[in-house]
């Protein structure tokens, strides 16, 4: 393992150390392509480092492989997310994380995890879908409160438009591959969402929960005063 100032060698990866002078927040693993051992040399490196580590689209698998050697390793197996936290994580604000319906819960936890271990308070409400429009209006008090709202829907994606037609703060859009065949594993909600009439809502890749969280956190620090 190679050090400088800007970066740890690895060989098979080359660890951005300088990310969080230059953008405030630590850099994020992706999971799903990497080996077991892979994963623990880059956690161990970051570590070391004294920085906190995310890793995104991770599975049961390797999880388990990785608790054995860091027993303080955590994993949400919904979300699919590791965290392994050096340094303590001081929270601010509040995000508001809302999904259409039970199916969208695990992109929502992805953005859940990770709109917290960046700094932010979270709050969940789920399955207040457009099918049964009244459990959002029961909710939408409360939702309001928060300083920014991510909105995680598949089938026709609607939920999105909806909350930015209600409330007055910015909503981050997830569009989810949950639906029937004509939903095109997302692209109908995708569609819809990048098609919305609705001022102030900005739309992420489908199922793309890590996205939206990080978005979310760094507008919410900005207006909660927390910026790093």
């Amino acid at each position: 393992m190679e050090n400088n100032d800007k970066y740890i060698e690895l060989g098979f990866a080359k660890l951005d150390t300088d990310r969080t002078k230059r953008r405030g927040y630590s850099e994020a693993i992706f999971c799903e392509c990497k080996t077991n051992e892979q994963l623990f040399e880059i956690f161990s490196a970051f570590k070391e480092n004294n920085t906190n580590v995310i890793g995104t689209r991770a599975s049961v698998e390797q999880y388990e492989y990785l608790k054995k050697k860091m027993p303080d390793i955590c994993y949400s197996e919904k979300g699919k997310v590791l965290t392994l936290i050096s340094r303590n994580i001081e929270k601010t604000g509040e995000v508001a994380i809302c999904t259409g319906g039970t199916g969208d819960i695990p992109v929502a936890e992805e953005a859940a995890v990770t709109a917290e271990f960046y700094g932010s308070n979270v709050k969940r409400y789920y399955d207040i879908g457009v099918s049964g429009i009244h459990r959002l209006f029961d909710k939408i008090d409360e939702i309001k409160k928060a300083n920014v709202i991510i909105a995680v829907a598949g089938m026709e994606g609607a939920l999105g438009s909806i909350l930015a037609g209600l409330v007055d703060v910015h909503v981050i859009a997830v569009p989810t591959s949950i639906g029937y065949g004509a939903s095109f594993k997302g692209l109908s909600a995708l569609l819809t969402m990048l098609n919305s009439c609705a001022e102030g809502m900005s739309v992420v890749n489908i199922d793309n929960g890590f996205n939206a969280g990080y978005s979310a956190n760094q507008i919410n620090r900005l207006i909660s005063g927390g910026k790093k």
